[in-house]
């Protein structure tokens, strides 16, 4: 502890803000600075004025703590402290803790399938992806499959019948079609045919990639798929293996909780934080939720009943839930 240059905690959080700017998408930085101000705030309690101070004693203290304070479970328990192991490795390397201190902060392990983002993914962590794409891989095949899924919440099969000219640009919307007799049936046959409505800025995207990066190959119906490869129309399993890669945390540059290792294009799928496009959709299900919009214009959007809305696509918690109707019952 002596060799240990004196560095006050917002100090230092404010250096692993600025060690990280350049390789975290806007919205993961916001994560960052929200996961550490508890930590700073810890810290004012505890009136430690100087991180050189910080033990594993005292990161298992703030961990009940943070635990307690914030009502969390292990899934959030587990995403605090990864922030909190990644700043302390950046102090470690300017001699503000002990050597090794972060091999002491203890995460929680968590049973499979009890990570919240095997379930589905949050607006945060899609928000970060789209800004990832939009600025390394913009109008990508990728970055269309992303945008159009977390956009709309329409199922794999749906995104891969599309053609080019089901797409209005000009309009913007997209026009779904059950074509089974052309090799892209939609899971409700003809009652899931409808038009999606689609904001500028998906239609920008599309606009590029249809004129500048579609590989202009035909299916074997000649269709033009809008989702193409360079040799037709996408298979669900490719649409599947592009949602794990870009949700995999290393996508943005986070880390992930999971021991597979090296995370390979070809098995992304054995990422535990990495989600299907189910749990893309059923994550922009419930994002369109919390947003306020009317449950028949989700159900309509997605092609999915209220009831199995309701029993299957609504993640939000029962507080959620008491605190949409509060609104609706303010004067009653």
């Amino acid at each position: 502890m002596t060799n240990l240059e004196p560095l006050d905690p917002e100090e230092g959080v404010e250096m692993y803000h600025n060690h990280r700017a350049d390789e975290l998408a806007k919205s993961s930085q916001r994560a960052h600075r929200m996961r550490l101000s508890h930590f700073i705030r810890w810290c004012n309690e505890q009136e430690i004025d100087n991180i050189n101070e910080l033990t594993g004693r005292k990161l298992h203290q703030y961990r009940l703590w943070r635990k307690r304070d914030g009502n969390l479970n292990r899934v959030s328990v587990r995403t605090q402290l990864s922030t909190i192991k990644q700043a302390i490795k950046l102090w470690e390397s300017i001699d503000a803790v002990e050597p090794d201190l972060h091999e002491k902060v203890d995460i929680p392990e968590l049973d499979k399938g009890e990570n919240a983002r095997s379930v589905m993914i949050e607006a945060n962590q899609a928000d970060a992806i789209l800004e990832h794409l939009e600025r390394f891989e913009h109008a990508s095949r990728r970055h269309v499959i992303f945008l159009l899924l977390w956009r709309t919440a329409m199922r794999t099969g749906t995104l891969r019948s599309l053609d080019v000219d089901d797409v209005d640009l000009k309009e913007g919307y997209i026009r779904v079609v059950h074509r089974a007799d052309y090799g892209t049936p939609l899971k409700n046959k003809s009652g899931g045919e409808r038009y999606v409505a689609i904001s500028d800025e998906t239609c920008y995207v599309l606009e590029d990639w249809i004129e500048h990066l579609h590989p202009g190959k035909r299916d074997d119906h000649d269709r033009t798929p809008l989702v193409a490869t360079n040799y037709g129309r996408i298979s669900k399993s490719n649409i599947r293996k592009q949602t794990y890669w870009v949700t995999a945390p290393q996508f943005v540059n986070e880390e992930c909780s999971c021991s597979s290792s090296p995370h390979a294009y070809n098995s992304i799928h054995e990422c535990d934080d990495a989600v299907s496009p189910h749990a893309l959709r059923r994550g922009a299900i419930t994002h369109m939720i919390r947003s306020d919009v009317p449950k028949e214009v989700v159900s309509d959007r997605a092609d999915v009943s209220s009831d199995v809305l309701d029993k299957h696509y609504n993640e939000m918690t029962e507080k959620e839930k008491m605190e949409k109707r509060r609104g609706y019952l303010k004067t009653i």
